[in-house]
């Protein structure tokens, strides 16, 4: 018999298929399906309308970055982390190869390319300037040159010193002759990326999305993680995004940087895909709150993520 579809759309903050890889096996192997989930993926213009689209109702599920879900959990939106898709960094803070810039600090007078004004990437920078002493607009400032070649074309103009930015940025900025070197200070390349989030009142409405596009997004990291099954993946991510999977030696690269990011940690891995540890919660709240990305702490920090559909994903 088959079984009723629920519409639900998943709004993105970025177009590569291979960033949100996953969710395109997920797809194309029919995990989503097998949940009752008629998915849409949407790319919005990074985090802040990733939570937009959440707020009003355009997307059941979105994917920002975690300060930008801190910011608009401070200021009154119900958002609510249930899946950590990235437990290791995805942004990392770079220069060119032949910068002599060696270290944050060195940023002083200087400008940072970002790929928008309010993006996951905005507030990570943020945090590592400002741990070096840095202040935004005192000691360094900000520039949106966009995402992958447009950044590209920034660095050939000389219009930034130093680039924020995704792992799927850097790679494509690679593939146009331009090699940056990461600067990040190890204890940032510890912090997480982008996860999958709700409002919890659509959490407490609709628990069965919750359950079942966790439960897909589960799968679909398993099957990518099985080196057989490589072809396979790069399929299903180029029926995402065509173009992005023209260059297959690009991609076929991409996918191996987004795996490991996605891959937890062997510390972690036994708590399950998706699994948010608190600490590292704590660390990205109180750096949020040191750079003035947060005006004052929450009050209860427990509110912006749940743990609650880890185990059932994984069993």
């Amino acid at each position: 018999m088959a079984r009723a579809q629920t519409p639900v759309t998943f709004a993105v903050p970025a177009p590569s298929a291979l960033v949100w890889l996953p969710y395109w096996v997920a797809v194309g192997e029919g995990y989503m399906k097998d949940e009752g989930l008629d998915t849409t993926l949407e790319v919005v213009d990074g985090s802040a309308s990733v939570l937009q689209a959440l707020s009003s109702g355009q997307a059941q599920i979105g994917a920002p970055g975690p300060g930008p879900a801190l910011g608009a959990r401070a200021r009154g939106v119900d958002v609510k982390y249930i899946y950590n898709l990235y437990p290791k960094s995805a942004f990392g803070l770079l220069v060119p190869e032949d910068s002599p810039i060696t270290e944050p600090a060195q940023l002083k007078g200087k400008v940072i390319g970002v790929g928008s004004t309010d993006g996951a990437e905005v507030s990570f920078a943020r945090g590592i300037l400002s741990e070096a002493g840095l202040e935004l607009d005192r000691d360094y400032s900000f520039l949106v040159v966009g995402n992958g070649g447009m950044a590209a074309v920034a660095f050939l103009r000389g219009e930034a010193d130093a680039y924020a930015g995704g792992i799927a940025d850097v790679a494509t900025i690679a593939r146009r002759g331009l090699n940056l070197r990461e600067i990040t200070p190890d204890s940032f390349l510890a912090f997480f990326g982008n996860g999958l989030a709700m409002l919890e009142s659509e959490i407490e409405a609709h628990p069965e999305i919750a359950r079942g596009f966790g439960r897909a997004i589960v799968r679909g990291i398993e099957f990518a993680s099985k080196p057989e099954n490589a072809e396979a993946v790069l399929a299903h991510c180029a029926a995402g995004s065509p173009q992005e999977g023209e260059d297959k030696e690009f991609a076929a690269a991409l996918m191996k940087v987004v795996l490991d990011r996605m891959i937890p940690t062997e510390e972690m891995r036994p708590k399950g895909f998706g699994y948010q540890p608190p600490e590292h919660w704590q660390k990205v709240h109180d750096s949020s709150v040191e750079s003035g990305a947060l005006s004052e702490p929450l009050a209860d920090l427990d509110e912006i993520y749940t743990n609650e559909f880890v185990e059932g994903w994984n069993s």
